[in-house]
């Protein structure tokens, strides 16, 4: 599927067209037509782009809130002019990747084809399909002919796979081999909706880009309504939870592709199956960069509580957080407008309640930014831990939509810790009590992979905790010496006792197990001509530190793990640079080849990197003088970085891949006269710290291998 977002904005009186024909008639009408549904996933469109493609089929993995025995999909042709034909739709339980477990046809009004025109919608017929809470569907939708737009959410934040251009009709595949291109973006699908589960109403989280989840993980459900769907799961009686968020949605004001929040109330919340309550969580974008006073932001919020509260729905209103550091927008008049309308969600007396997520994230020493435990870098949007905070200071009754919820909540920090194989690093726990009555027998472990070790400084249980108490335990976490080196999930769990009822919560952070220097074992060897140059193996990962100023004609600090006399007049070197840390932006590293590595002047020499900044490199020794004198390359640097040299006698040709090998890409090829015999074979890193001075860089390979053609 073609990545081009060529985005078709339409007119803000076409806007307003497109939305109010997305409408039901009337309250009345709505609730006629949701016949006990409610509503599990969402999404709102805002924008569509043109594709050019034709005869293709989609594949798009959501994950729903709530459970159920029966599933329907909603569909929105929204912000354009054509009509749009489906023709089959196919849902299922998601298997791994692209596939699905026994995907069932879904029909519309008894048909298996549907065309929706243009800003319409179309709701499909139920199929029964046991859904569990907080798991993964995949709807399947194919297009017959020419797709003339996909009408979209633009941040979807999940891998969402198509069939080429001509692949066909492929919705009822269980297997995903067709769908070999993909996109990061929701068309099409605005909800899916359960019935026959637990559930009795769900939760609207109206918001910005920080409720679409931008800086969080992709394709992970870490944004902060998914942490509130898990909390709010754990309950007796739970509730779905529905995400409305727009990235640079505004209250006062919205564009051609991006409504304001009362311009899409009704379409994005309040014709929502089911929806019971709304978290209004913007003002951020209207204060900042948007020209807003805060009386505009609070007049704007009144408008919405008065158009909820007349269709019944609850109101909870969460505080705009800090943004001072986000680029140039904040100032100290814009702060006072912010904590105006802070003032107002806590004691206008408007909302049914407040989160306080301002309260949550902000910096106790200067309250005007985020704390650094909670920022994502960018000082506008949370990172992981930010976003459970911001679900953490939801209260649960306040919702007035779930019932008999846990009372106590573990959250385990920091934020993606680095854990060194073999040495001990603190992580810590801790346990609060939301609820409003004390529990007991509260007790906490951690969940580690196996062969590593963990031990408690203090005791991780306690006999009570009353309602706001919270309890702490550091952890001493030391990973196996022979860990392979990358991510983990850790992971904790507290058990209590509440009202007579022994109840459970967990938590989990990625971490990253990182190389410690050790020895390089034969038949590999190592040398350096940069200074601070440390190695490190482990079974077939490497890992170099490595100072050095440059690695180009003037200067060749470097260093290497390398295999003496390993390529043949016909062979390649291939590794896969995993990555590489703690350098400045020049620093490079990657794979090198040579008559003698350790002497270049000898000839032969070239090498393929990867900068940490900059994108390919290919250089070569064009004279056999020891100096690298020929460029090729360019382009964005990406990690991991799969890179292969193939010498043919005195030819070296340079190719880089992006999918994990399995397709190499040419960058160049050169002759390199004084190649001579067998070359000597490596991966090579240094810092090129000549305008960073003291900085090193830390590379991690592996897939280190020789072949011979």
């Amino acid at each position: 599927m073609p990545r081009r977002r060529k985005f078709t904005a339409l007119a803000a009186v076409a806007v307003a067209a497109v939305l109010a024909a997305l409408l039901p008639a009337s309250a009345a009408e709505a609730g006629a037509e949701q016949q006990g549904w409610l509503g599990s996933w969402a999404t709102a469109q805002h924008a569509s782009y043109d594709p050019g493609t034709s005869e293709v089929t989609v594949r798009i993995p959501v994950h729903v809130s709530a459970g159920g025995t029966s599933v329907r999909i909603r569909l929105t042709n929204g912000f354009t002019d054509q009509p749009v034909t489906i023709g089959h739709a196919t849902v299922g339980r998601r298997a791994s990747g692209s596939s699905v477990s026994d995907p069932r046809d879904l029909t519309f009004a008894d048909k298996g084809e549907v065309t929706i025109p243009a800003g319409g919608q179309a709701a499909s017929d139920g199929v029964r399909i046991p859904v569990a809470a907080r798991s993964d569907l995949v709807v399947s939708l194919y297009f017959p002919g020419r797709l003339t737009h996909v009408s979209q959410h633009w941040m979807g934040l999940q891998t969402v796979y198509w069939t080429p251009d001509g692949g066909g009709d492929h919705a009822g595949d269980a297997g995903g081999d067709a769908f070999t291109t993909t996109d990061s973006t929701f068309p099409f699908l605005t909800g899916v909706d359960v019935r026959g589960g637990p559930a009795r109403g769900s939760v609207v989280a109206l918001g910005d880009s920080i409720t679409d989840g931008a800086s969080s993980a992709s394709s992970a459900n870490r944004r902060w309504p998914d942490y509130l769907a898990a909390r709010l799961s754990a309950c007796a009686t739970p509730a779905g939870v529905l995400n409305a968020g727009i990235s640079g949605n505004r209250i006062t004001a919205g564009t051609d592709g991006n409504p304001s929040a009362p311009e899409r109330l009704e379409r994005d919340v309040l014709s929502q199956p089911g929806a019971r309550t709304v978290v209004l969580f913007e003002g951020v974008n209207d204060l900042s960069w948007g020209g807003a006073t805060g009386d505009q932001v609070i007049d704007g919020m009144k408008g919405i509580v008065r158009r909820a509260h007349a269709r019944g729905l609850r109101v909870i209103g969460a505080t705009v957080v800090p943004y001072r550091g986000w680029g140039d927008w904040w100032t100290e008049a814009k702060e006072a407008d912010r904590q105006k309308v802070n003032t107002f969600v806590r004691d206008g007396g408007v909302f049914d309640g407040y989160a306080d997520f301002d309260k949550a994230v902000r910096d106790p020493d200067d309250p005007t930014r985020y704390g650094a435990a909670f920022d994502s870098c960018d000082h506008l949007h949370p990172n992981d831990t930010g976003m459970k905070a911001f679900a953490d200071a939801v209260d649960l009754a306040g919702l007035g939509v779930a019932h008999d919820c846990p009372s106590a909540r573990v959250r385990l920090t920091p934020y993606h810790p680095s854990l060194p194989a073999g040495r001990a690093t603190d992580v810590i726990t801790t346990v609060t009590n939301t609820g409003r009555k004390a529990v007991t027998r509260v007790t906490t472990a951690l969940r580690l992979p196996a062969g590593w070790t963990v031990e408690a400084e203090g005791n991780p249980g306690v006999d009570s905790l009353v309602p706001g108490g919270s309890h702490t335990v550091t952890w001493r976490v030391t990973p196996s010496t022979d860990a392979i080196w990358g991510p983990y999930d850790i992971g904790v769990r507290t058990s209590y006792r509440q009202a007579g009822r022994t109840r459970l919560d967990t938590d989990s952070v990625g971490a990253d197990v990182t190389p410690v220097p050790s020895a390089v074992r034969p038949p590999y060897r190592t040398f350096a001509t940069a200074d601070d140059a440390q190695f490190a193996q482990n079974d077939k990962q490497f890992a170099i530190w490595a100072g050095g100023q440059d690695l180009a004609g003037w200067k060749d600090e470097k260093a290497a793990i390398h295999l003496p006399d390993a390529v043949p007049a016909s062979g390649s070197l291939t590794a896969r640079l995993v990555g590489q840390t703690g350098s400045g932006p020049s620093a490079k590293a990657g794979i090198a080849v040579a008559n003698d590595l350790t002497a270049p002047e000898k000839g032969g020499y070239g090498v393929l990197t990867m900068s940490k900044s900059y994108g390919l490199e290919f250089m070569t020794d064009s004279d056999g003088d020891g100096h690298l004198d020929t460029w090729a390359g360019g382009g964005v640097s990406t990690h991991p970085a799969w890179l292969r040299l193939v010498r043919a006698g005195t030819t070296y040709t340079a190719y880089s891949s992006t999918n994990n090998g399995l397709a190499w890409n040419e960058i160049a090829s050169v002759t390199v006269p004084s190649a001579t015999g067998f070359l000597d074979a490596g991966v090579v890193a240094s810092a090129v710290n000549l305008n960073h001075p003291g900085t090193t860089v830390r590379a991690v390979f592996d897939h280190f291998t020789v072949e011979v053609s």
